[in-house]
């Protein structure tokens, strides 16, 4: 009969832990710990795009999305990143791809709907230095991906999937691949 009991208190007070995991609870950090040669964090959550335009501001702040997309861009860009150089990245805004479409009924309040013209944005303030601590580029970098629907993939279910592509590519552009040295006998 006791474990009858403990089992709605313990799931009563796992409510709270649960309440508490938004991406503007203040008590969260609002950077990662550096890795290599890359390090990331970002202003207040409460203040970006996809929550101040939400149709449903709630469920927009569940889960450590900001958290995710900011490793995301740190492991893509330590991994691009020639040796030497340290880059520095502050995300000042995030527009998640899709949006709530509440007036769509009651069963769609929670369903963010994927259209063309709610692509994901993400604004970005970035410093690379070199080896020697001289600037090598920096100022803000404004990311969109406005074919977003078209290139998706089907089986791809990772919620933060369109919003990853578009780090990675921007990260392509930004950080080439270095040249390869031409062996002597590949040379035509």
């Amino acid at each position: 009969m006791r474990l009858l009991f403990l089992v709605p208190l313990l799931a009563a007070l796992a409510l709270p832990a649960q309440a508490a995991s938004t991406v503007t609870d203040p008590s969260r950090p609002r950077s990662l710990p550096p890795e290599g040669n890359v390090s990331v964090d970002w202003t207040d959550p409460g203040q970006f795009s996809d929550l101040r335009f939400s149709n449903n501001r709630w469920e927009a702040q569940q889960g450590d999305w900001v958290t995710t997309l900011a490793r995301h861009l740190q492991e893509s860009a330590a991994a691009r990143l020639p040796a030497g150089q340290q880059m520095t990245i502050t995300i000042t805004d995030i527009m998640r791809a899709g949006r709530y479409e509440p007036w769509m009924g009651m069963n769609y309040d929670h369903v963010r709907v994927m259209r063309d013209v709610y692509p994901p944005r993400v604004t970005l303030n970035v410093r690379i230095t070199g080896a020697d601590g001289q600037v090598v580029a920096e100022g803000e970098r404004k990311l969109a991906d406005m074919g977003y629907l078209q290139s998706a993939m089907p089986t791809d279910t990772d919620n933060l999937r369109f919003e990853k592509r578009m780090i990675d590519n921007w990260v392509r552009r930004e950080l080439p691949a270095p040249s390869r040295a031409v062996a002597s006998g590949d040379a035509d």
